[in-house]
């Protein structure tokens, strides 16, 4: 649900109805019950809007602008300041109508990538509302310090997570091979929808070749392949408090949780008395925890392990987010884990709480 990531792709191609054999793109439509000021028209380049230029309208309401296009490109008109249309555009003249009066009531014809943006943006209008829902119960509970609404909302947001990046793939299934499904991409977490955006980038590949974009997806894709579900953990072999080296490997045969946390991380804290809790209740049928700590000092870690009553296998280099274990594993922020099955093979990421207590229950019980 990173938007930042949805802009970051935002580069692109397209196809549609009527066609331009030119390399020009024509922009027009009507703007009624218009504001004062002036409507801007944006193209997205390396991350973020770069302004083309103003648009004025005749005295009939009517703008028309062309466009040198060549190449699937996004591009964005900022209605005096109140409304966003995002466009999608390549050899497709776009149409777009807008009445101030009735904000629902925006049509948009010709381009079919342009058309398709609009389920990205009803997508993304419903998920930030159920967002700002979730956020504003948050703080309330945090200022009445009700720790079981806390961990009720938590909960929520994880379901939240699931529910919506199920509706994205549906979305973008429902896009066919429209490059505007590019747009939704970045709604997605590529830790554990990496298969579907693999096969998604690779089938946009065969369309639109050596596309810029694309082959800068296909290279990030390539880079988290090896931490990818079905794939072979990468082997870890660091030192334990007592100063012996230890490998992940040792523990073939069971289903490991490889935990990145430290002891100055207080998400992590809060976690730890639930896999304290879920490793007594499996680990007599298989379950063994691979903690890898962060921290950068031996005793605030040694500390913590006492504290927190952590009796399974630690380990550790004490050297912050430059670990070679954060840096194997691309961790950028914790508390982070992958679930590992007998075979040392990746069945699950960043399970927490209730989604790690659901995959437990499911593999033992």
């Amino acid at each position: 649900m990173n938007v930042i990531l949805l802009l970051a792709i935002i580069s692109l191609f397209s196809c549609g109805e009527k066609q331009s054999n030119d390399g020009k793109v024509e922009i027009s439509g009507t703007i009624e019950n218009a504001p004062e000021g002036v409507i801007i028209l944006s193209q997205f380049t390396d991350n973020r809007p770069k302004v083309l230029d103003t648009l004025e309208l005749d005295n009939k309401g009517g703008f028309n602008y062309e466009l040198e296009v060549d190449s699937p490109t996004f591009y964005e008109l900022n209605l005096y300041g109140q409304k966003l249309i995002r466009l999608a555009l390549y050899k497709d003249d776009v149409n777009v109508d807008y009445d101030f009066s009735e904000p629902e009531n925006l049509v948009i014809e010709g381009s079919r990538d342009s058309k398709e943006m609009l389920k990205i943006e009803k997508l993304m209008e419903s998920y930030q509302s159920k967002v700002n829902a979730l956020n504003e119960a948050y703080y309330n509970a945090m200022s009445e310090n009700d720790t079981e609404a806390i961990k009720q909302i938590q909960t929520d947001a994880m379901a939240l997570e699931t529910n919506q990046a199920s509706e994205v793939k549906n979305v973008i299934n429902s896009m066919g091979d429209s490059f505007a499904s590019l747009a939704a991409i970045g709604l997605l977490n590529p830790k554990n929808e990496f298969q579907f955006m693999d096969s998604l980038v690779a089938k946009l590949d065969e369309r639109y070749p050596e596309t810029k974009t694309i082959v800068q997806l296909k290279q990030q894709l390539d880079e988290m392949r090896a931490l990818s579900m079905g794939q072979v953990a990468p082997e870890i072999e660091l030192p334990n408090p007592a100063g012996e080296t230890v490998k992940l490997s040792d523990l073939r045969g069971k289903y490991v949780m490889i935990d990145f946390w430290a002891a100055w991380c207080k998400p992590c804290r809060e976690e730890n008395p639930n896999v304290v809790e879920l490793y007594n209740e499996y680990k007599d049928k298989g379950f063994e925890v691979f903690g890898v700590s962060l921290d950068r000092t031996k005793e605030a870690w040694v500390e913590a392990i006492e504290e927190d009553g952590l009796t399974w296998t630690q380990v550790s280099d004490l050297k912050y987010f430059n670990s070679v274990a954060a840096e194997l594993y691309q961790i950028n922020a914790i508390p982070a884990t992958y679930l590992i099955d007998p075979d040392g093979k990746i069945i699950g990421k960043d399970l927490r709480g209730p989604s790690l207590r659901a995959k437990l229950a499911e593999i033992f019980e």
